[in-house]
């Protein structure tokens, strides 16, 4: 089963809303909010690289989706003014289509590679000569003919993101010069980037309004975009006015949303896990069939944040709800 959620920080491909949050990236270090520490570094990283005329040193970029990643890696090339190349470690399939956007690369250009962790290995190989020594490894022809023909590549920066670093082979990682790591946002830098949104999509919000729903982001910028997105339609819909505080929770709770930006399968889960089996340990296949959706989708989607909040305990006999969960469904 696929999971559409609005709370997803994921981004779903063909949504409407895809090309809006394109709309809402800032195009400057100075308008980037937050991650202030992989900032500062950048910044004195790229004012290095303009100064030696150099191109920018590859840069691997790790964290939770939805946390500024892609945006990043966006700014970097304005700010360097240089052409960027958009792709993902499932679209390079066959080390041929690696290889043809290698050669069009021009210098300085930076390639953006999203889900790194998921390239095929036969195409990850290509990648290391490419890293290392701008160079690109052509094997032609077939068995004890074979032979192997060396491309030079222009000096080009290669920024790979990834949600799941363990899975990146060390030949791979090691190869990046710097790498970052990503943390969920601070409620007032949810608030300050909801403002800017809002400010772009020509909508009227009260810091109030904009800490309501930065409160239910999840702590992630992209979600709380999503947010913003959906109560401006049920402003648009219902009052045609200014967002208010009492107008922002109407709309979050008709979609589902509570305070701690959980929605109804999140408390499903808990609600199982306390009611059915006693708070557990329960297993996670046992979880997954008492609520209908897949293990991975549980484990990967549903279960991180409830962990993050503390409402759940993993142990090696099961999962296990918290006393935080206890009180958040209100069940003594």
């Amino acid at each position: 089963m696929i999971v559409d959620r609005l709370i997803e920080s994921k981004l779903k491909n063909n949504s409407d809303d895809q090309v809006l949050d394109l709309t809402l990236r800032p195009l400057t270090l100075a308008d980037y909010v937050g991650q202030t520490r992989i900032k500062n570094q950048l910044d004195i990283l790229m004012q290095a690289a303009k100064v030696r005329k150099e191109s920018l040193e590859h840069v691997l970029f790790y964290g939770p989706p939805g946390l500024g990643k892609t945006t990043l890696a966006y700014i970097l090339a304005h700010e360097l003014g240089v052409n960027i190349k958009i792709t993902s470690g499932p679209a390079l399939e066959r080390a041929g289509d690696l290889a043809a956007i290698l050669t069009n690369l021009q210098d300085k250009d930076i390639l953006f590679i999203d889900e790194i962790h998921r390239l095929p290995k036969t195409t990850e190989e290509i990648l290391y000569p490419a890293l290392e020594d701008f160079a690109l490894d052509l094997v032609i022809g077939k068995g004890p003919g074979a032979k192997i023909l060396r491309l030079d590549l222009p000096h080009f920066t290669i920024i790979g993101a990834t949600t799941k670093i363990s899975l990146l082979g060390a030949p791979l990682r090691d190869r990046f010069g710097v790498t970052y790591h990503f943390n969920f946002y601070e409620l007032f830098e949810l608030v300050d980037i909801i403002k800017h949104s809002a400010k772009i999509l020509n909508v009227n919000i009260d810091t109030e309004s904009a800490e309501e729903i930065a409160k239910r982001s999840r702590k992630t910028p992209r979600i709380a975009n999503r947010l913003l997105k959906r109560v401006r339609d049920y402003v648009t819909v219902k009052v045609d006015g200014q967002i208010s505080p009492d107008i922002t929770r109407d709309a979050l709770t008709l979609l589902e949303i509570d305070q701690y930006g959980l929605d109804a399968t999140d408390r499903l889960i808990l609600e199982t896990i306390i009611k059915k089996f006693k708070g557990g340990p329960v297993g996670l296949n046992t979880i997954s069939a008492a609520i209908s959706e897949e293990m991975a989708t549980v484990e990967d989607i549903y279960e991180p944040f409830l962990l993050q909040l503390g409402f759940l305990h993993r142990t090696p006999k099961g999962r296990i709800a918290t006393d935080l969960a206890y009180k958040y469904l209100g069940v003594l």
